[in-house]
């Protein structure tokens, strides 16, 4: 028992000596935290990372050499307290863990005794604490809002009122401005509110965005272009497009691609590499971190600037970029056409890696014009071919213009192309991968523009028509002309940003304002759905008078309302992802059983769709391909018409349609799906329900 109490009393003193030891490092690291000089110093390493003595010193402020011995000093205490620690080894130093909890528990202290001033403060998006001050609601009233003063008083006031009633003692920007919001709307001033409405996400968006990456292919730069998108999406349609335009978006009655940016970007440009990179890339005061070739003198220089000019023009159109004039510059490099060849697939593999903004990639094509040099040509597409077996989903396409040239010369190699999973598409004349007419072919040297992402719901305009195919019209013609007042004032936007150096290779390089042309362009979605079975016209040859009368009123109208808002208007019945989402809106609205009578079990028609199995029996006399040419001519904007192979169609047999298609049409785009294993990117024709290569049943095409 003595030794027991021995223990106990020999026991207490060391206890005494922990808890004194422990309170005197307390006290010390208290000590440290009351020099503003040495927390300045904690807040520059933990946002600034590892620093040396001098670039640390030179951060905190101690810059004269009279202050040397200030700096070492508070340094010194930092160390001796393990808040601050040295890597001896790179003679740098870093904030620990210790100094980390030191720095989170100022600032802890310092917004407590804020809160327990019984003053109200405001965090606000510039990431400051400030206290609340009425006046300031006001100048942003009568900023943002333009409301007149009087009235910016007394919102103020009873939004102050209700601050004070909710005693609230954190208050954000967003919630402030959220009462202001509530108290227009109350008071009558809906438009008012709009214009001071905040652009955003709410949190549970955000959440879910970051939680399912899964799918995201682009990064983090996914994450951010869908965000700001969002935006620069709830900004179009609630502060800029006319409410009248705005509404039949939301409603389904047309559709608006990529809204997030329709005031910032082109769709579709034509451009002439030669314009662009002949004399090498000079991007004069814009990019400054990408590298300058001043002239194009050698194979590599050349192949370097195809790439670079390739990724950066692709971020100045939002779907598609047609690049006229490979041909001719590779023309003179031609003495080594194995090196040519190789150094294409590198250009081609290097600049597939370009972001892209939205869940499409955009398309970068190369128009190759048959009847000019042969071995060029041929290096192209052997190039495009070895680009296409090592790229799962290609960013690069090709469009064949056989105006010129024999098609008979480079089938068989287009056919393996097609087989592959390549994008082509053969026309006699300039057009985009889509099936986008050029329509001033003549001047190839200047950049043309493209506005096409309006699409109009036929079928839900017949819905609404009583099977009137008068009244039918009409409605078209109404809903067109705000619409086409709404692309002008677009058009207005993106060349008012493109001057001011948006986009710098169209502002710079090609001198967009005073070269460029700009058409607008509106694409008819489910023509045939509309005409055929929900009008009730057989498919006839009265129903197909129908049909042309509907194309014809679409086509005048453009001209009309074109000539009155001075800009170049045309109409187009080509791909648009509208397709999908009027076919749903509509089966909400009418019942889905009356939109799947009207599909017929398809989706709504975006031009027209040929099997290739059909061809062996076409001639230019049949009905089909009568009507398909004739409605290509009277669209004036283009007309999308693809081939669609069976998955097990051979080369041979898709070789035999390319060169039979030429001989019916003028434009055509075969399409076969290829099997893409999800989980590691294996490309096979043969894939079926598992992946041989990794054994994945997540299997795409």
């Amino acid at each position: 028992m003595d030794m027991e109490l021995s223990a106990e009393i020999t026991e207490e003193p060391r206890r005494g000596d922990i808890l004194q030891s422990t309170s005197k490092r307390v006290r010390m690291i208290f000590s440290v935290m009351a020099s503003p000089n040495r927390i300045d110093i904690l807040r520059i390493l933990n946002s600034k990372g590892p620093l040396t003595y001098s670039e640390l010193k030179s951060l905190a402020g101690f810059k004269s050499k009279k202050e040397s011995g200030k700096f070492a000093y508070h340094l010194r205490k930092l160390l001796r307290q393990s808040l601050v620690a040295l890597n001896k080894s790179e003679r740098r130093y870093t904030i620990t863990n210790l100094g980390k909890l030191v720095l989170s528990l100022a600032r802890q202290i310092e917004e407590r005794s804020i809160i327990e001033s019984g003053k109200m403060y405001v965090r606000t998006s510039r990431e400051s604490i400030e206290e609340f001050n009425s006046h300031k609601i006001i100048q942003s009233l009568v900023r943002e809002g333009s409301l007149p003063l009087e009235l910016a008083e007394k919102i103020t006031e009873e939004v102050e009122n209700r601050i004070y009633k909710y005693q609230t003692t954190y208050l954000t920007g967003s919630l402030i401005r959220e009462m202001v919001n509530s108290v227009l709307l109350e008071h009558g001033h809906e438009e008012y509110r709009n214009k001071l409405a905040r652009l955003g996400m709410p949190v549970f968006d955000v959440k879910e965005m970051i939680s399912n990456v899964d799918n995201v292919d682009n990064g983090v730069e996914g994450l951010l272009f869908k965000t700001g998108q969002t935006v620069f999406a709830e900004h179009l349609l609630f502060n800029m497009l006319p409410k009248d335009v705005a509404d039949s978006h939301l409603s389904g009655d047309l559709h608006i691609a990529n809204p997030g940016m329709w005031s910032l970007l082109p769709d579709t440009i034509f451009v002439n590499l030669k314009e662009l990179i002949e004399d090498g890339i000079d991007l004069r005061g814009k990019a400054l971190g990408v590298t300058r070739i001043p002239s194009i003198k050698s194979l590599e220089n050349l192949t370097s600037s195809l790439s670079m000019i390739t990724s950066l023009i692709s971020k100045e159109a939002s779907q598609e970029v047609i690049m006229d004039g490979l041909t001719q510059l590779l023309a003179k490099h031609s003495k080594n056409i194995t090196e040519l060849e190789e150094k294409l697939v590198e250009a081609f593999a290097t600049s597939s890696t370009t972001s892209h903004y939205t869940q499409t990639p955009l398309l970068v094509s190369y128009r190759i014009q048959l009847g000019s040099d042969q071995k060029i040509i041929k290096a192209i597409l052997s190039a495009y071919k070895n680009y296409i077996k090592i790229t799962p989903i290609p960013k690069i396409g090709l469009i064949i213009d056989f105006g010129k040239g024999k098609l008979t010369d480079v089938s068989d190699i287009l056919a393996e192309i097609i087989t592959l999973g390549g994008r082509v598409i053969f026309s006699k004349g300039s057009v985009s991968n889509k099936g986008l007419l050029r329509d001033d072919i003549k001047n190839t040297g200047a950049t043309s523009i493209k506005l096409q992402s309006l699409s109009i719901n036929l079928p839900r305009l017949a819905f609404e028509s009583n099977k009137d195919e008068t009244y039918f019209r009409a409605r078209l013609a109404l809903l067109m002309k705000p619409a086409l007042s709404s692309m002008s004032l677009r058009k207005k936007d993106i060349s008012d940003l493109t001057r001011r150096g948006l986009n710098p290779i169209l502002a710079g390089n090609t001198q967009y304002m005073q070269r460029s042309s700009i058409s607008l362009i509106v694409n008819l979605v489910g023509l045939r759905e509309a005409v055929f079975n929900i009008l009730g016209y057989q498919n006839n040859k009265e129903g197909r008078e129908i049909l042309h009368k509907v194309i014809e009123t679409a086509v005048d109208i453009a001209a009309k309302k074109g000539k009155e808002i001075g800009d170049n208007v045309s109409v187009c019945m080509t791909e648009s992802e509208g397709a999908t989402r009027f076919a749903t809106l509509d089966g909400e609205k009418y019942g889905k059983n009356s939109v799947l009578r009207s599909l017929d079990g398809k989706p709504y028609s975006e031009g027209f769709l040929f099997e290739g199995s059909e061809f062996s029996e076409l001639t230019t006399k049949s009905e089909k391909i009568v009507e398909c040419n004739k409605i290509a001519k009277k669209l004036n904007g283009g007309l999308s018409t693809r081939i669609r192979f069976d998955k097990d169609a051979k080369s041979s047999e898709i070789k035999k349609v390319i060169e039979k298609a030429g001989d019916l049409m003028t434009s055509f785009k075969p399409v076969k799906q290829v099997a893409i294993c999800g989980n590691c990117g294996l490309k096979d024709e043969k894939l079926a329900e598992k992946c041989p290569n990794c054994k994945s049943p997540y299997i795409i095409s």
